[in-house]
């Protein structure tokens, strides 16, 4: 299935199966109601910050909104993947293994060019991101605290609170993301 049209979908069948109204579901999101009936409607390709609004607006993961196959094995190729992007380009994250309600996690490959900055609203009450950079060097905040991590290091916060990733180096930086939603 497209992604543009799967995000829609999945979105559309969310709300209403929360039975949420348009007008309550910009309430709870930060997302104007035109604006989410543009994406339900697959007429826009919504931003990284955006679905990441109506992700914690609606209290259901990431993937849950970009998932494009509910099968219970899953390989994934990296040419299938739909990079989604930020930062003019220079923040690129591209979804691995979507959420699931028995694991609590979804994973992403992150690539953040020199300069490449995102600055991400705080995810559901108790949740965790687990990152470990491959190559490069980037800087993440988390509410008052900032981390410095290069090539071989991992880090674990709490992402219930703001929080960011900015690559101070000056080559590109590759990590891996594993997002984990407390069960409580």
């Amino acid at each position: 299935m497209d992604f543009q049209k799967a995000v829609a979908q999945n979105i559309r069948e969310i709300r209403e199966r929360k039975k949420i109204t348009l007008d309550a579901a910009a309430k709870l999101t930060g997302v104007s109601r035109s604006m989410l009936a543009q994406i339900e409607k697959g007429d826009v390709n919504p931003t990284i910050s955006v679905l990441w609004k109506i992700a914690n607006g609606y209290k259901v993961s990431f993937t849950s909104l970009v998932d494009t196959d509910g099968r219970s094995h899953l390989l994934i190729r990296a040419d299938e993947v739909t990079p989604l992007a930020e930062d003019e380009g220079r923040y690129i994250n591209r979804p691995a293994f979507p959420f699931q309600e028995d694991t609590h996690f979804e994973t992403y490959r992150i690539e953040i060019k020199p300069e490449g900055f995102l600055q991400a609203q705080p995810h559901m009450g108790g949740t965790e991101e687990f990152l470990t950079v491959f190559s490069g060097e980037v800087e993440i905040t988390a509410g008052a605290e900032r981390f410095r991590i290069a090539a071989g290091d991992s880090l674990r916060f709490k992402a219930d609170v703001a929080h960011s990733y900015r690559n101070v180096g000056s080559e590109t930086a590759h990590l891996h993301m594993l997002i984990h939603y407390s069960d409580k």
